[in-house]
């Protein structure tokens, strides 16, 4: 293959800004000057004087007016393709993916993908009524600290109603459900996913751009209690993503012509060989069960068959809930010892929102250049278990039957993926236990659950249990015996929403 048409990865660069003072965390865009000018070294070639191709990934924590412009400036690039993402966890990857797939089209030699968050600083700033004195935006709030409001009108009114319009009052469903599915009583599911995750937080201990570098043993991160709150049935704290970090990464992608005439070590570069994409509909009721994500299989079963047999070496998993990694661990039948990071999951390593697979994608390139015999896989997923993105990445150049094999598997995915049930907004007399979720409050009581339902029809409707209704809870969180299936009785309560009693 011509080598000016092969993608590889030259450069990665990372930034951890954890200053005693919260006041002098630097700002997004200071922490991605600096990850880009480490990616360079990394690389040791001036390559930013020649970047073509510039994604950088959405921010949260701090709104620019044109932050890919700014960051060119800063840098001293000029490139003439500046592109800004949208949020979502997988974009890191996308950007990678259609980056390499520029590059290998012609269309493009030297490009970066980065991104950062300060809401370390931003939220302690938000929250003490501090005015920071970072790069003026657009829509700033009067104490400096900008958060954007989400918009979440593509949701089913139900959801939206009833507050299960987070991501942490989502996961939990399809944690329940996939419980119940695998045969798990709650006790053994919570106890897989404390496993999983002291193996991220051993891998995180030794990282130095991790936010949290300490080894959890499984039981604590189990163990609900003052230092591990409940945060939304069946997940504490130490189970959920930390958004509350000063983080930054990037990546720089060439071709091979270009890395070997900038001088670039053979033993730096790191090719892509290829991926998959597809997605859920973006309203969670809309989908067809919660047992399993149509996109999530159809991505990683075109990346298994990419491997064609190969052995995988260094994996990241998105990790911002336990059931994600789980879900995509047995569909890729990977050993239940597997540890699936090599940054340290969104809990330990930290969650800079989107950016978190910028840091993921730079872990694999660094494990697989320590151990270059097997190919690397990245996998990503945003939304609520909805867009989902998979790269496989070698030490060496793909199979030739296997260059590049880049796909779109969004057809797959509607194939594998059931009718959604009718919705039902009112509904009276007995009703199945689909799934569930118990949100708690900051004080660790509970302020309400969440039964979503299938009626007699077969349709679906989601209802309100109350904190009063001790009984029905007291099912809900029985350790011993997992609640999905039950039968209960669903009828109107007296603030419009449905009630479920077990």
């Amino acid at each position: 293959m011509d080598p000016t048409c092969i993608p590889v990865i030259v450069g990665i660069g990372e930034v951890k800004d954890r200053p005693a003072d919260p006041s002098s965390g630097q700002e997004p865009l200071a922490l991605m000057a600096a990850a880009l000018r480490r990616a360079q070294d990394d690389a040791g070639a001036a390559l930013l004087e020649r970047l073509d191709s510039l994604d950088v990934v959405n921010v949260v924590s701090w709104q620019y007016d044109d932050l890919p412009a700014l960051l060119s400036q800063t840098v001293g690039a000029r490139p003439a393709r500046q592109r800004y993402g949208k949020v979502g966890g997988q974009t890191p990857i996308q950007f990678l993916h259609e980056a390499a797939q520029r590059i290998a089209r012609g269309e493009s030699e030297v490009a970066a993908v980065c991104g950062a968050e300060a809401s370390y600083t931003a939220t302690w700033a938000r929250r003490n009524g501090v005015a920071l004195n970072w790069t003026a935006g657009g829509s700033q709030a009067s104490n400096g600290a900008w958060l954007p409001a989400r918009n979440r009108d593509y949701l089913h009114p139900l959801a939206r109603a009833h507050g299960i319009t987070e991501p942490i009052t989502v996961y939990p469903l399809y944690e329940n459900a996939s419980q119940a599915a695998w045969g798990q009583t709650p006790a053994q599911g919570r106890t897989e996913s404390a496993e999983l995750w002291t193996r991220l937080s051993q891998v995180a201990s030794v990282n130095p751009i991790a936010w949290m570098q300490r080894a959890v043993p499984a039981a604590e991160i189990a163990a609900a209690g003052p230092a591990n709150r409940p945060i939304a049935w069946p997940y504490p704290k130490l189970m959920v993503a930390n958004p509350a970090v000063n983080q930054a990464a990037a990546i720089l992608v060439t071709s091979l012509a270009v890395a070997r005439s900038a001088g670039v070590p053979t033993d730096r570069m790191i090719y892509i060989h290829g991926g998959a994409a597809a997605s859920e509909p973006r309203d969670w009721m809309q989908r067809d069960s919660f047992v399993h994500a149509a996109g999530q299989e159809a991505v990683l079963g075109a990346i298994l068959r990419q491997l064609d047999g190969r052995a995988l070496g260094p994996v990241e998993l998105y990790s911002c809930f336990p059931i994600v990694p789980k879900m995509a661990c047995r569909t890729l039948g990977l050993p239940d010892t597997v540890v699936p990071t090599t940054a340290g999951g969104l809990t330990f390593h930290g969650a800079p929102l989107s950016n978190y697979m910028t840091h993921g994608a730079a872990g694999v390139v660094r494990a697989l250049r320590a151990a270059p015999d097997a190919p690397g896989l990245l996998y990503a997923q945003g939304g609520y278990l909805t867009w989902h993105h998979g790269l496989v990445l070698g030490a060496a150049p793909a199979p030739a039957e296997t260059v590049f094999a880049s796909v779109d598997v969004q057809a797959e995915a509607d194939r594998r993926r059931g009718a959604a049930p009718r919705i039902a907004d009112a509904a009276e007399g007995p009703a199945i236990l689909e799934t569930f979720t118990i949100v708690f409050r900051p004080d660790a009581s509970i302020a309400f659950g969440a039964a979503l339902l299938r009626l007699a029809d077969g349709a679906r409707t989601l209802a309100r249990v109350p904190p009063e209704d001790h009984a029905t809870l007291d099912v809900l969180m029985d350790d011993a015996v997992n609640p999905i299936g039950l039968q209960g009785h669903v009828g109107p309560g007296g603030d419009g929403l449905l009630r479920w009693q077990a």
